[in-house]
Protein backbone atom coordinates (compact mmCIF):
# COMPACT_ATOMS: atom_id res chain seq x y z
CA UNK A 1 0.00 0.00 0.00
CA UNK A 2 2.96 2.37 0.27
CA UNK A 3 3.52 3.01 -3.43
CA UNK A 4 4.06 6.75 -3.25
CA UNK A 5 4.67 8.09 -6.73
CA UNK A 6 3.23 7.59 -10.24
CA UNK A 7 4.13 4.21 -11.69
CA UNK A 8 6.94 4.00 -14.27
CA UNK A 9 6.35 2.84 -17.81
CA UNK A 10 7.27 -0.74 -16.91
CA UNK A 11 4.43 -0.88 -14.38
CA UNK A 12 2.03 0.62 -16.96
CA UNK A 13 3.03 -2.06 -19.46
CA UNK A 14 2.41 -4.64 -16.77
CA UNK A 15 -1.01 -3.11 -16.18
CA UNK A 16 -1.80 -3.27 -19.89
CA UNK A 17 -0.88 -6.94 -19.88
CA UNK A 18 -3.09 -7.46 -16.82
CA UNK A 19 -6.01 -5.86 -18.68
CA UNK A 20 -5.48 -8.28 -21.55
CA UNK A 21 -5.36 -11.18 -19.12
CA UNK A 22 -8.55 -9.91 -17.50
CA UNK A 23 -10.30 -9.94 -20.87
CA UNK A 24 -9.18 -13.49 -21.51
CA UNK A 25 -10.14 -14.58 -17.99
CA UNK A 26 -13.57 -13.06 -18.50
CA UNK A 27 -14.21 -15.74 -21.12
CA UNK A 28 -13.44 -18.40 -18.53
CA UNK A 29 -15.47 -17.15 -15.57
CA UNK A 30 -17.08 -19.87 -13.47
CA UNK A 31 -19.88 -19.57 -10.94
CA UNK A 32 -18.73 -17.96 -7.70
CA UNK A 33 -18.07 -20.31 -4.82
CA UNK A 34 -19.97 -20.09 -1.56
CA UNK A 35 -19.69 -16.60 -0.17
CA UNK A 36 -19.21 -17.48 3.47
CA UNK A 37 -17.13 -20.25 5.02
CA UNK A 38 -15.50 -20.84 8.38
CA UNK A 39 -11.75 -20.65 8.94
CA UNK A 40 -10.41 -23.88 7.37
CA UNK A 41 -9.34 -26.72 9.67
CA UNK A 42 -5.71 -26.46 10.73
CA UNK A 43 -3.64 -28.70 8.44
CA UNK A 44 -1.59 -31.51 9.92
CA UNK A 45 1.85 -30.21 10.77
CA UNK A 46 0.60 -26.68 11.52
CA UNK A 47 -0.88 -24.78 14.47
CA UNK A 48 -3.35 -21.91 14.39
CA UNK A 49 -1.76 -18.72 15.71
CA UNK A 50 -4.68 -16.29 15.23
CA UNK A 51 -7.87 -15.94 13.21
CA UNK A 52 -11.09 -14.00 12.70
CA UNK A 53 -14.02 -15.37 10.67
CA UNK A 54 -16.12 -12.17 11.00
CA UNK A 55 -19.18 -13.78 12.49
CA UNK A 56 -21.60 -11.33 14.06
CA UNK A 57 -24.79 -9.36 13.68
CA UNK A 58 -25.37 -7.57 10.39
CA UNK A 59 -24.27 -3.95 10.64
CA UNK A 60 -22.01 -4.53 13.65
CA UNK A 61 -18.34 -3.61 13.76
CA UNK A 62 -15.49 -6.16 13.57
CA UNK A 63 -14.15 -7.37 16.91
CA UNK A 64 -12.45 -4.57 18.82
CA UNK A 65 -10.40 -7.25 20.61
CA UNK A 66 -8.86 -8.20 17.25
CA UNK A 67 -8.85 -4.99 15.22
CA UNK A 68 -7.97 -1.30 15.43
CA UNK A 69 -10.04 0.98 13.18
CA UNK A 70 -7.93 3.65 11.45
CA UNK A 71 -9.65 6.96 10.73
CA UNK A 72 -8.99 10.16 8.86
CA UNK A 73 -6.40 10.93 6.20
CA UNK A 74 -3.26 9.85 8.10
CA UNK A 75 -1.84 8.48 11.32
CA UNK A 76 -1.36 11.28 13.89
CA UNK A 77 1.98 12.80 12.95
CA UNK A 78 2.36 10.49 9.96
CA UNK A 79 2.56 11.29 6.24
CA UNK A 80 -0.56 12.83 4.72
CA UNK A 81 -2.95 10.76 2.64
CA UNK A 82 -1.48 7.67 4.34
CA UNK A 83 1.76 8.21 2.41
CA UNK A 84 0.27 7.00 -0.89
CA UNK A 85 -1.71 9.95 -2.25
CA UNK A 86 -5.06 8.20 -1.69
CA UNK A 87 -7.90 10.69 -1.26
CA UNK A 88 -10.59 9.01 0.86
CA UNK A 89 -11.41 9.74 4.49
CA UNK A 90 -11.33 6.53 6.52
CA UNK A 91 -14.17 6.11 9.03
CA UNK A 92 -15.62 3.53 11.37
CA UNK A 93 -19.15 4.19 10.16
CA UNK A 94 -21.26 1.12 9.43
CA UNK A 95 -21.79 2.38 5.88
CA UNK A 96 -18.03 1.92 5.33
CA UNK A 97 -17.17 -0.87 7.76
CA UNK A 98 -19.48 -3.61 9.05
CA UNK A 99 -20.19 -7.31 9.26
CA UNK A 100 -22.85 -8.58 6.86
CA UNK A 101 -24.43 -11.07 9.27
CA UNK A 102 -23.47 -14.10 7.17
CA UNK A 103 -19.82 -14.39 8.19
CA UNK A 104 -18.20 -11.66 6.08
CA UNK A 105 -16.63 -8.26 6.68
CA UNK A 106 -17.62 -5.50 4.25
CA UNK A 107 -15.33 -2.52 3.53
CA UNK A 108 -17.34 -0.21 1.30
CA UNK A 109 -16.17 3.04 -0.35
CA UNK A 110 -18.88 5.70 -0.44
CA UNK A 111 -19.15 9.10 -2.11
CA UNK A 112 -21.13 11.91 -0.51
CA UNK A 113 -23.34 14.37 -2.33
CA UNK A 114 -20.50 16.91 -2.15
CA UNK A 115 -18.10 14.44 -3.78
CA UNK A 116 -16.10 13.37 -0.71
CA UNK A 117 -15.01 9.73 -0.72
CA UNK A 118 -15.05 7.69 2.50
CA UNK A 119 -13.92 4.11 3.11
CA UNK A 120 -12.40 1.96 5.87
CA UNK A 121 -9.07 0.55 7.01
CA UNK A 122 -8.45 -1.83 9.94
CA UNK A 123 -5.32 -3.36 11.40
CA UNK A 124 -4.74 -6.19 13.87
CA UNK A 125 -4.02 -5.31 17.47
CA UNK A 126 -1.37 -8.01 17.43
CA UNK A 127 1.88 -6.88 15.85
CA UNK A 128 3.98 -9.97 16.49
CA UNK A 129 3.21 -12.21 13.53
CA UNK A 130 6.55 -13.83 12.80
CA UNK A 131 7.71 -17.44 12.38
CA UNK A 132 9.87 -19.00 15.04
CA UNK A 133 13.33 -20.04 13.90
CA UNK A 134 13.01 -23.10 11.67
CA UNK A 135 9.27 -22.61 11.12
CA UNK A 136 6.98 -21.29 8.37
CA UNK A 137 4.38 -18.58 8.97
CA UNK A 138 1.30 -18.67 6.73
CA UNK A 139 -0.95 -15.60 6.52
CA UNK A 140 -4.16 -16.20 4.60
CA UNK A 141 -7.42 -14.44 3.75
CA UNK A 142 -10.44 -15.43 1.70
CA UNK A 143 -11.56 -12.28 -0.07
CA UNK A 144 -13.76 -11.04 -2.87
CA UNK A 145 -12.47 -7.81 -4.34
CA UNK A 146 -15.01 -5.03 -5.00
CA UNK A 147 -17.23 -6.33 -7.79
CA UNK A 148 -16.72 -3.44 -10.17
CA UNK A 149 -14.72 -3.19 -13.40
CA UNK A 150 -13.96 -0.83 -16.26
CA UNK A 151 -14.50 2.93 -15.99
CA UNK A 152 -16.72 2.41 -12.93
CA UNK A 153 -13.76 0.90 -11.04
CA UNK A 154 -11.19 3.66 -11.62
CA UNK A 155 -9.50 4.49 -8.32
CA UNK A 156 -10.54 1.39 -6.36
CA UNK A 157 -7.51 0.06 -4.47
CA UNK A 158 -8.35 -2.93 -2.19
CA UNK A 159 -5.54 -4.51 -0.21
CA UNK A 160 -4.66 -7.21 2.33
CA UNK A 161 -1.17 -6.58 3.66
CA UNK A 162 1.28 -6.51 6.59
CA UNK A 163 3.58 -3.85 8.07
CA UNK A 164 6.58 -4.27 10.37
CA UNK A 165 5.70 -3.55 13.99
CA UNK A 166 8.26 -0.70 14.41
CA UNK A 167 6.04 1.38 12.11
CA UNK A 168 3.57 1.84 14.95
CA UNK A 169 4.26 5.16 16.60
CA UNK A 170 7.00 6.14 14.16
CA UNK A 171 5.37 6.33 10.68
CA UNK A 172 8.57 7.58 9.02
CA UNK A 173 10.67 4.41 9.00
CA UNK A 174 9.05 2.89 5.90
CA UNK A 175 10.16 0.91 3.91
CA UNK A 176 13.07 -0.28 6.07
CA UNK A 177 10.79 -2.06 8.57
CA UNK A 178 9.25 -4.14 5.78
CA UNK A 179 5.87 -4.48 4.09
CA UNK A 180 4.27 -7.62 2.65
CA UNK A 181 1.44 -6.87 0.22
CA UNK A 182 -0.42 -10.19 0.18
CA UNK A 183 -3.18 -9.00 -2.16
CA UNK A 184 -3.41 -5.68 -3.98
CA UNK A 185 -5.59 -4.67 -6.90
CA UNK A 186 -6.41 -1.44 -8.69
CA UNK A 187 -9.04 -0.18 -11.09
CA UNK A 188 -11.04 -3.42 -11.21
CA UNK A 189 -8.39 -5.29 -13.24
CA UNK A 190 -8.66 -9.07 -12.98
CA UNK A 191 -5.26 -9.41 -11.37
CA UNK A 192 -3.71 -9.86 -7.95
CA UNK A 193 -0.42 -8.16 -7.14
CA UNK A 194 1.96 -9.51 -4.50
CA UNK A 195 4.70 -7.06 -3.48
CA UNK A 196 7.59 -6.76 -1.01
CA UNK A 197 8.71 -3.32 0.19
CA UNK A 198 12.03 -2.94 2.04
CA UNK A 199 15.30 -1.00 2.27
CA UNK A 200 15.35 2.67 1.40
CA UNK A 201 13.16 4.99 -0.65
CA UNK A 202 13.70 5.72 -3.47
CA UNK A 203 15.64 2.86 -5.07
CA UNK A 204 17.44 0.37 -2.86
CA UNK A 205 17.24 -3.42 -2.97
CA UNK A 206 13.42 -3.38 -3.26
CA UNK A 207 13.36 -0.88 -6.15
CA UNK A 208 11.23 1.61 -4.24
CA UNK A 209 8.74 3.02 -4.52
CA UNK A 210 7.54 0.15 -6.72
CA UNK A 211 8.78 -2.70 -4.53
CA UNK A 212 9.55 -6.21 -5.75
CA UNK A 213 6.28 -7.51 -7.13
CA UNK A 214 4.52 -9.88 -9.47
CA UNK A 215 0.92 -10.28 -10.61
CA UNK A 216 -1.40 -12.75 -12.28
CA UNK A 217 -5.07 -13.18 -13.12
CA UNK A 218 -7.19 -14.94 -10.52
CA UNK A 219 -7.74 -18.63 -11.32
CA UNK A 220 -11.15 -19.52 -12.74
CA UNK A 221 -13.64 -16.80 -11.82
CA UNK A 222 -12.34 -13.23 -11.92
CA UNK A 223 -10.95 -11.55 -8.82
CA UNK A 224 -13.98 -9.25 -8.75
CA UNK A 225 -16.76 -11.80 -9.29
CA UNK A 226 -15.83 -14.44 -6.68
CA UNK A 227 -14.00 -15.16 -3.46
CA UNK A 228 -10.38 -16.26 -3.77
CA UNK A 229 -7.84 -17.31 -1.16
CA UNK A 230 -4.74 -15.12 -0.91
CA UNK A 231 -1.79 -16.45 1.04
CA UNK A 232 1.68 -15.30 2.03
CA UNK A 233 4.35 -17.56 3.53
CA UNK A 234 7.49 -16.52 5.39
CA UNK A 235 9.72 -19.59 5.46
CA UNK A 236 12.48 -19.75 8.08
CA UNK A 237 12.83 -23.53 7.73
CA UNK A 238 15.19 -23.19 4.75
CA UNK A 239 18.48 -21.39 4.19
CA UNK A 240 18.34 -18.83 2.71
CA UNK A 241 14.87 -17.91 4.01
CA UNK A 242 12.08 -17.55 1.46
CA UNK A 243 8.99 -15.32 1.03
CA UNK A 244 6.18 -16.71 -1.16
CA UNK A 245 2.85 -15.45 -2.50
CA UNK A 246 -0.14 -17.59 -3.57
CA UNK A 247 -3.65 -17.24 -4.96
CA UNK A 248 -5.97 -20.24 -4.53
CA UNK A 249 -2.95 -22.34 -3.65
CA UNK A 250 -1.02 -21.42 -6.81
CA UNK A 251 2.32 -19.70 -6.19
CA UNK A 252 2.91 -16.63 -8.36
CA UNK A 253 5.74 -14.74 -6.64
CA UNK A 254 8.75 -15.47 -4.43
CA UNK A 255 11.66 -13.56 -2.94
CA UNK A 256 14.81 -15.03 -1.38
CA UNK A 257 16.89 -13.77 1.52
CA UNK A 258 19.88 -14.16 -0.79
CA UNK A 259 18.67 -11.13 -2.79
CA UNK A 260 19.46 -8.75 0.10
CA UNK A 261 22.38 -7.58 2.17
CA UNK A 262 22.35 -8.65 5.81
CA UNK A 263 21.36 -5.21 7.11
CA UNK A 264 18.33 -4.86 4.86
CA UNK A 265 17.09 -8.36 5.69
CA UNK A 266 17.60 -7.87 9.43
CA UNK A 267 15.80 -4.52 9.43
CA UNK A 268 12.64 -6.11 8.00
CA UNK A 269 12.79 -9.47 9.82
CA UNK A 270 14.75 -8.88 13.03
CA UNK A 271 12.03 -6.95 14.88
CA UNK A 272 9.07 -8.34 16.88
CA UNK A 273 6.94 -9.14 13.83
CA UNK A 274 4.14 -7.75 11.67
CA UNK A 275 0.57 -6.50 11.99
CA UNK A 276 -2.05 -7.18 9.31
CA UNK A 277 -4.21 -4.64 7.48
CA UNK A 278 -7.38 -4.69 5.36
CA UNK A 279 -8.54 -1.60 3.49
CA UNK A 280 -10.02 -0.17 0.32
CA UNK A 281 -8.33 3.08 -0.69
CA UNK A 282 -9.59 5.40 -3.42
CA UNK A 283 -7.10 7.01 -5.77
CA UNK A 284 -3.40 7.37 -5.09
CA UNK A 285 -0.11 6.50 -6.71
CA UNK A 286 -0.85 2.92 -7.74
CA UNK A 287 -4.28 3.33 -9.42
CA UNK A 288 -3.22 6.67 -10.92
CA UNK A 289 0.01 5.22 -12.28
CA UNK A 290 -1.76 2.23 -13.84
CA UNK A 291 -4.51 4.37 -15.33
CA UNK A 292 -2.13 7.08 -16.54
CA UNK A 293 -4.28 9.85 -15.02
CA UNK A 294 -5.84 10.88 -11.72
CA UNK A 295 -8.46 8.67 -10.13
CA UNK A 296 -11.22 8.28 -9.09
CA UNK A 297 -13.15 10.01 -11.88
CA UNK A 298 -16.76 11.09 -12.36
CA UNK A 299 -17.40 7.65 -13.87
CA UNK A 300 -16.26 5.83 -10.72
CA UNK A 301 -19.19 4.14 -8.97
CA UNK A 302 -19.32 4.09 -5.14
CA UNK A 303 -20.77 1.41 -2.89
CA UNK A 304 -18.95 -1.72 -4.10
CA UNK A 305 -17.51 -3.52 -1.04
CA UNK A 306 -14.49 -5.71 -0.55
CA UNK A 307 -15.81 -8.84 1.20
CA UNK A 308 -13.57 -10.70 3.65
CA UNK A 309 -14.67 -14.17 4.77
CA UNK A 310 -11.78 -14.87 7.16
CA UNK A 311 -8.21 -14.00 7.99
CA UNK A 312 -6.02 -16.63 9.64
CA UNK A 313 -2.39 -17.10 10.61
CA UNK A 314 -0.81 -20.53 10.98
CA UNK A 315 2.70 -21.67 11.88
CA UNK A 316 4.38 -24.94 11.01
CA UNK A 317 5.71 -27.02 13.88
CA UNK A 318 7.92 -29.97 14.69
CA UNK A 319 6.82 -33.58 14.98
CA UNK A 320 4.26 -35.49 12.99
CA UNK A 321 1.36 -33.44 14.29
CA UNK A 322 2.25 -30.17 16.05
CA UNK A 323 -1.43 -29.25 16.40
CA UNK A 324 -2.83 -32.22 18.34
CA UNK A 325 -6.49 -32.95 18.78
CA UNK A 326 -7.51 -31.47 22.15
CA UNK A 327 -7.38 -34.15 24.82
CA UNK A 328 -10.65 -35.35 26.34
CA UNK A 329 -10.90 -34.95 30.09
CA UNK A 330 -10.55 -38.40 31.67
CA UNK A 331 -13.28 -39.74 34.00
CA UNK A 332 -12.72 -38.28 37.45
CA UNK A 333 -10.71 -35.43 35.99
CA UNK A 334 -6.97 -34.82 35.80
CA UNK A 335 -5.02 -35.42 39.00
CA UNK A 336 -3.63 -31.99 39.90
CA UNK A 337 -0.56 -33.63 41.45
CA UNK A 338 0.32 -35.60 38.32
CA UNK A 339 2.63 -34.26 35.61
CA UNK A 340 0.23 -32.45 33.27
CA UNK A 341 1.79 -32.24 29.81
CA UNK A 342 1.29 -28.73 28.42
CA UNK A 343 0.52 -29.97 24.89
CA UNK A 344 -2.45 -32.00 26.23
CA UNK A 345 -4.51 -28.86 26.78
CA UNK A 346 -8.24 -28.89 26.01
CA UNK A 347 -8.04 -25.45 24.35
CA UNK A 348 -5.45 -22.75 23.63
CA UNK A 349 -4.98 -19.37 22.03
CA UNK A 350 -1.95 -18.10 20.14
CA UNK A 351 0.47 -20.96 20.78
CA UNK A 352 2.04 -23.82 18.83
CA UNK A 353 3.34 -27.30 19.64
CA UNK A 354 6.86 -28.47 18.77
CA UNK A 355 9.27 -31.31 19.56
CA UNK A 356 11.29 -30.85 22.73
CA UNK A 357 14.81 -31.92 23.68
CA UNK A 358 13.90 -31.85 27.39
CA UNK A 359 14.34 -35.02 29.43
CA UNK A 360 11.83 -37.62 28.29
CA UNK A 361 11.37 -36.06 24.86
CA UNK A 362 7.89 -35.55 23.48
CA UNK A 363 6.54 -32.10 22.76
CA UNK A 364 6.23 -28.69 24.37
CA UNK A 365 4.03 -25.67 23.81
CA UNK A 366 5.92 -22.75 22.27
CA UNK A 367 5.65 -19.38 20.53
CA UNK A 368 3.96 -18.02 23.67
CA UNK A 369 3.54 -14.27 23.91
CA UNK A 370 1.38 -11.65 25.60
CA UNK A 371 -2.32 -12.55 25.66
CA UNK A 372 -1.89 -16.28 24.89
CA UNK A 373 -3.42 -18.97 27.13
CA UNK A 374 -3.76 -22.71 27.72
CA UNK A 375 -6.85 -24.40 29.22
CA UNK A 376 -6.93 -27.67 31.17
CA UNK A 377 -10.39 -28.98 32.07
CA UNK A 378 -11.38 -31.04 35.07
CA UNK A 379 -8.22 -30.64 37.16
CA UNK A 380 -8.99 -32.45 40.42
CA UNK A 381 -7.25 -31.03 43.51
CA UNK A 382 -9.16 -33.28 45.95
CA UNK A 383 -9.97 -32.33 49.53
CA UNK A 384 -6.43 -31.44 50.59
CA UNK A 385 -5.52 -27.97 49.39
CA UNK A 386 -2.71 -27.49 46.89
CA UNK A 387 -0.68 -24.36 47.60
CA UNK A 388 2.08 -24.52 44.99
CA UNK A 389 2.44 -24.91 41.22
CA UNK A 390 5.59 -26.06 39.45
CA UNK A 391 6.01 -25.27 35.74
CA UNK A 392 8.74 -26.52 33.39
CA UNK A 393 9.74 -23.53 31.24
CA UNK A 394 12.40 -22.45 28.75
CA UNK A 395 13.09 -19.12 27.09
CA UNK A 396 15.33 -17.78 24.35
CA UNK A 397 13.81 -14.30 24.59
CA UNK A 398 15.98 -11.34 23.70
CA UNK A 399 17.46 -9.17 26.41
CA UNK A 400 14.86 -7.01 28.11
CA UNK A 401 11.97 -9.29 27.05
CA UNK A 402 10.18 -11.08 29.88
CA UNK A 403 6.70 -11.81 31.13
CA UNK A 404 4.45 -13.53 33.64
CA UNK A 405 3.07 -17.06 33.74
CA UNK A 406 -0.24 -16.76 35.59
CA UNK A 407 -2.58 -19.41 37.05
CA UNK A 408 -6.33 -18.76 36.96
CA UNK A 409 -9.34 -20.90 37.83
CA UNK A 410 -12.48 -21.39 35.72
CA UNK A 411 -12.03 -18.28 33.54
CA UNK A 412 -9.12 -16.78 31.60
CA UNK A 413 -10.07 -13.39 33.05
CA UNK A 414 -10.45 -14.48 36.70
CA UNK A 415 -7.95 -12.96 39.15
CA UNK A 416 -4.71 -14.98 39.17
CA UNK A 417 -4.26 -17.29 42.15
CA UNK A 418 -0.50 -17.18 41.58
CA UNK A 419 2.15 -16.21 39.06
CA UNK A 420 5.86 -16.01 38.38
CA UNK A 421 8.12 -14.06 36.03
CA UNK A 422 10.29 -15.65 33.37
CA UNK A 423 12.99 -14.29 31.09
CA UNK A 424 15.78 -15.83 29.03
CA UNK A 425 16.86 -19.21 30.46
CA UNK A 426 19.66 -19.70 27.95
CA UNK A 427 17.63 -20.89 24.97
CA UNK A 428 14.22 -22.10 23.79
CA UNK A 429 15.17 -25.66 24.83
CA UNK A 430 17.09 -24.73 27.98
CA UNK A 431 14.64 -26.01 30.58
CA UNK A 432 14.16 -25.26 34.27
CA UNK A 433 11.40 -26.04 36.77
CA UNK A 434 10.01 -22.90 38.44
CA UNK A 435 7.90 -23.19 41.62
CA UNK A 436 5.39 -20.54 42.67
CA UNK A 437 2.99 -20.21 45.57
CA UNK A 438 -0.74 -20.15 44.81
CA UNK A 439 -3.83 -19.50 46.88
CA UNK A 440 -4.94 -22.85 48.39
CA UNK A 441 -7.19 -24.80 46.04
CA UNK A 442 -9.48 -27.79 46.60
CA UNK A 443 -12.12 -29.46 44.45
CA UNK A 444 -12.22 -29.75 40.68
CA UNK A 445 -11.59 -26.74 38.42
CA UNK A 446 -10.75 -25.63 34.91
CA UNK A 447 -7.17 -24.38 35.11
CA UNK A 448 -5.89 -21.66 32.80
CA UNK A 449 -2.27 -20.74 32.27
CA UNK A 450 -2.31 -17.19 30.95
CA UNK A 451 0.67 -15.21 29.72
CA UNK A 452 1.24 -11.48 30.16
CA UNK A 453 4.12 -9.35 28.89
CA UNK A 454 4.81 -5.71 28.23
CA UNK A 455 6.47 -6.66 24.93
CA UNK A 456 4.84 -8.32 21.88
CA UNK A 457 7.66 -10.85 21.37
CA UNK A 458 7.50 -14.56 22.30
CA UNK A 459 9.03 -15.03 25.74
CA UNK A 460 8.43 -18.56 27.04
CA UNK A 461 7.96 -22.25 26.17
CA UNK A 462 6.11 -24.61 28.53
CA UNK A 463 6.67 -28.39 28.77
CA UNK A 464 4.59 -29.44 31.78
CA UNK A 465 3.02 -28.32 35.03
CA UNK A 466 2.04 -29.92 38.33
CA UNK A 467 0.59 -28.86 41.67
CA UNK A 468 1.83 -29.63 45.19
CA UNK A 469 0.67 -29.16 48.77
Amino acid sequence: MHLRFPMPRARRRLAALAVALATLAGLLVHAAVTASAAVPPTPSGWSLVWSDDFNGTAGSAPSSANWIVDTGHSYPGGPGNWGTGEIQNYTGNASNLSLDGTGNLRITPQRSGSGEWTSARIETRRADFKPADGRVLRIEGRIQMPNVTGQAALGYWPAFWALGSPYRGNYWNWPGIGEFDIMENVNGINSVWGVLHCGVNPGGPCNETNGLGASRACPGASCQSAFHTYRFEWDRSVTPNQLRWYVDGQQFHSVSQSQFDAGTWNNMTGHAGYFLLLNVAMGGAFPNGVAGFGTPTAATVPGRPMMVDYVAVWQSGGGTDPSPTPSPTPPGGIDARSTIQAERYQAQSGTMVENTTDTGGGQNVGAISNGDWLRFDGVNFGGQAASQIQVRVASGAAGGVSGLVQVRLDSPTAPPIGDFAVANTGGWQSWRTVPANISPVTGTHTVYLTFSSGQPADYVNVNWLTFAN
